[in-house]
């Protein structure tokens, strides 16, 4: 019996190791160049509120629209599409400036930021609502975890502004952007 249950310890730990999550190494993370996010910069779907002090009416929540502009009152269209949230602020500012305020203070925020895509071998793929600070690994498990299939050492992932997909490795740093299209390969065994 003692020798059967060693057997089975055996097995059972054997089985673990074949099924398991493989760990990527730090040496290997940096070799794979894990990505570093860069600032964020507005895009077609981000929804935004500018806040005008002191001015009511022109402070509200805006679309970027397709054509990469939001249209805000008095001073109509702004491009606001590849803007970081400083620069966007600037731009407003310096239009309210041109003959409708004299000292306009000007503050702008992101409310909804464009979704992520994730396909491949995940139990849901599609479409999905980022959230701030998203790595992959909580976008698999918002798209309903792995597949028997899926490759849990690497995934393909395809910026919004690019138009390449790029192999990393999985770990739980990996980040997502918005706009993001995320794959998840299958194995090979």
């Amino acid at each position: 019996m003692q020798r059967f249950m060693s057997l089975l310890v055996a097995v059972a730990a054997l089985c673990a190791a074949a099924f398991a999550p493989a760990a990527v190494s730090a040496q290997e993370a940096t070799a794979a160049e894990v990505r570093v996010l860069p600032e964020y910069r507005l895009g077609s779907g981000d929804k935004v509120r500018v806040i005008t002090y002191g001015e009511e009416s022109l402070t509200g929540e805006f679309f970027v629209g397709g054509s990469g502009n939001i249209s805000l009152p008095l001073i109509g269209e702004v491009k606001a599409q590849g803007l970081t949230i400083p620069e966007i602020q600037t731009s407003i500012q310096t239009a309210l400036k041109e003959g409708y305020l004299r000292d306009p203070r000007v503050s702008v925020e992101v409310l909804n930021y464009r979704p992520f895509y994730i396909l491949g071998e995940v139990e849901s793929p599609g479409e999905y609502p980022y959230t701030n600070g998203l790595s992959v690994l909580n976008a698999v498990a918002t798209a309903g975890g792995f597949t028997y299939r899926a490759n849990n050492r690497r995934v393909f992932i395809k910026r919004s502004d690019t138009d390449d997909e790029r192999e990393f490795p999985l770990t739980p740093m990996t980040p997502v952007a918005p706009g993001d299209t995320i794959r998840i390969a299958e194995r090979f065994f």
